[in-house]
């Protein structure tokens, strides 16, 4: 029998990361302590983001000359394939947008937790307030509170869990998702281009695509060499596109080349990943990467998160046009709900969740 899914929420007040910060602990609670296998290395925290972690330009994507748009569409080919991750500067969004959703978020989590859970995220769901993805009363808990919405389609909505406070905090998440996913569908037009597919080759596949959203709120650890922000995973989504509040610390890290590199913010950029969906319709061309945060001493962090993701009725499976003969087929033929429902019905752990999608027997990844 499957382990009941559990939430912190039910778990009791005790395991809601700001609470526990507000009694400034001077141990950290067992729940969130990893084995020393999976603790952090802070001192790469610090260290500098890479000379060559990709930097695309939309707005030569969007505007240039053709030489220009070539040129950037090259450059975002070489950052799925090489790093599954890119930062993203002139987007086309508002910085006042940016700001605004940024204020909201923070306004949101500084909230009393009686407010907050008037927004519970229901055992075995992935919406409203809480830690997602907890399944057993020993699973070790991540150092972060989230707050999580769906976005499109309407059935994914779940009209009370969308707060009353603080005020214009629904509206504007309407406004920015509808900005966000147009930056989605372009981006996706741009990927296309460059693995020569037809530029709406993702969109005709994907239907109505599905959008959520998650705010991440990370309080100070006063050990932050023991706990984790959040657990190394790849996304289920097509592309996930990430906020980091300015001002933020470094928390997010990407498993490159099997080091864990830090990824220093840029200010007014967009962090975006691919997905397994995308792995999976290339074929492993390009792959969804490991990716986790980390906690700071003295800092908190904000950061917000869309998911961006085929309809779940659309049957995925790579395409034709990266199966041949030295590319045999990595991955079998599925239902995204389905894939979706497996997703969020397991607990992060690193890319396991793919094997779902694996023929049997191939271990290329």
């Amino acid at each position: 029998m499957a382990p009941v899914p559990i939430s912190p929420i039910n778990v009791g007040h005790i395991d809601d990361v700001q609470e526990l910060r507000k009694t400034k602990p001077t141990t950290i609670p067992e729940r969130f302590v990893r084995g020393m296998d999976e603790r952090p290395t802070l001192a790469t925290a610090l260290s500098p983001t890479p000379a060559n972690m990709p930097i695309v330009d939309f707005s030569k994507l969007a505007k240039g000359n053709t030489a220009e748009i070539q040129a950037e569409i090259s450059k975002l080919a070489a950052a799925c394939e090489e790093w599954g991750f890119f930062q993203v500067i002139n987007h086309e969004i508002e910085l006042n947008l940016l700001e605004s959703i940024e204020k909201l978020g923070r306004e949101f989590f500084m909230l009393p937790l009686e407010e907050k859970q008037k927004y519970p995220m229901a055992p075995g769901t992935v919406q409203g307030y809480g830690q997602a993805f907890v399944f057993s009363e020993d699973q070790k808990l991540d150092w972060c509170n989230m707050f999580a919405l769906g976005i499109v389609p309407d059935y994914v909505r779940n009209p009370s869990l969308w707060p009353k406070k603080p005020a214009k905090f629904s509206e504007t998440v309407e406004v920015y998702s509808r900005e966000v996913r147009k930056l989605c569908k372009n981006l996706l037009k741009y990927i296309a281009l460059g693995l020569s597919l037809k530029e709406d080759a993702f969109e005709k596949l994907f239907g109505l695509a599905v959008q959520a959203i998650r705010m991440n709120y990370y309080p100070p650890c006063s050990r932050p060499d023991l706990v984790l922000g959040l657990s190394p995973h790849s996304d289920g989504s097509a592309l996930t596109v990430l906020q980091q509040a300015k001002g933020s610390t470094v928390g997010l890290q990407i498993l490159k080349d099997k080091t864990w590199v830090p990824l220093q913010p840029i200010p007014n950029a967009l962090v975006i990943n691919i997905g397994d969906t995308i792995e999976v319709l290339t074929n492993g061309k390009y792959k969804s990467v490991e990716h986790r945060a980390v906690a700071n001493k003295e800092k908190d962090r904000l950061s917000i998160v869309t998911f961006y993701a085929p309809s779940y009725d659309v049957e995925l499976g790579p395409m034709a046009e990266f199966v041949n003969e030295n590319s045999p087929c990595q991955y079998r033929r599925y239902n995204h709900g389905e894939y979706s429902k497996h997703y969020v019905t397991n607990k992060l752990q690193g890319k396991k969740t793919l094997e779902f999608a694996k023929i049997q027997g191939n271990n290329s990844n």
